[in-house]
């Protein structure tokens, strides 16, 4: 069973556990989950060529620190910063310590005024990190950051998001507007509703969750596993006669359109039904 919790939740139980770590702790936490997953998906690191969207805060931080690492693996690793005023300064140090380049595509800008160097870079890639908006976004994307993403698209990199899509409502799973379509999301701590509700889940891709050491507590939402509704099915016993399994009587369909008696009766039979 995978648990979510609500965006007001995570913050509040970081907070509690930034308190207690080092500066910089969590962040390295998530960084070095992202990167390991990130790795996982390029398979050979060494001359893989990686490509990093990159907007402000926290989520750009993990972005940075995470390519800064694959960078040292032997990576050619470049960040697009979206918010260049705004960028993690730690990250940014780390990657540029770690030799990756640095673009600037500010949001401001208009889409035509994206710079050619990036859109090579972003379509070349190997692997796009998705870091453009973190779990506090709202609405979708801004026209430059809809075109990066439509340039991946067209490149066909793997997509990776950092912690959910960009685009995607991390509390409710509403996309309004553009959003990035990942073949992988990493999230970190807990599962966010959004992962897990239509129409964001279909933005997600391959999902993963990172632990990082936060403790958010009750569920704001359960999603059920193919293993969870396993477990739910009762199991016959040797007493279990066709009237102790229950009685399914159906009504359906119509001798032109047999498809639905097709589908109720072989959903009664699979289900265990007795008679």
């Amino acid at each position: 069973m995978r648990t979510a919790h609500r965006v007001e939740t995570v913050r509040a139980a970081e907070t509690l556990l930034m308190d207690r770590l080092p500066d910089g702790a969590l962040m390295a936490r998530a960084a070095t989950g992202l990167a390991t997953a990130a790795a996982e998906l390029l398979g050979r690191v060494y001359g893989s060529r990686v490509c990093l969207l990159v907007g402000s805060g926290d989520n750009g931080g993990d972005t940075l620190h995470a390519g800064a690492a694959l960078a040292r693996r032997g990576a050619g690793v470049s960040a697009v910063l979206l918010s260049p005023g705004r960028a993690h300064a730690g990250g940014l140090a780390a990657l540029r310590a770690a030799g990756g380049l640095v673009l600037e595509a500010p949001e401001a800008a208009g889409e035509s005024e994206v710079p050619g160097e990036v859109t090579r870079r972003v379509r070349e890639a190997d692997l796009v990190l998705d870091g453009i908006v973190g779990i506090g976004g709202n609405g979708g994307l801004r026209p430059v950051a809809a075109r990066l993403a439509r340039t991946a698209y067209e490149g066909r990199p793997a997509i990776l998001a950092v912690d959910l899509p960009s685009g995607v409502d991390a509390d409710s799973g509403e996309v309004n507007g553009d959003a990035v379509r990942a073949d992988a999301t990493v999230t970190f701590g807990t599962y966010k509703p959004g992962l897990l509700i239509d129409p964001g889940r279909e933005h997600v891709g391959a999902l993963r969750l990172v632990p990082i050491g936060i403790e958010p507590g009750a569920a704001d939402l359960e999603a059920l596993q193919y293993a969870d509704v396993a477990a739910l099915l009762p199991v016959p016993g040797v007493e279990s006669d066709k009237y102790r399994r229950g009685v399914v009587g159906i009504a359906a369909g119509s001798t032109r359109y047999p498809g639905a008696p097709v589908l109720a009766v072989t959903g009664a039979l699979r289900g265990g039904a007795g008679a």
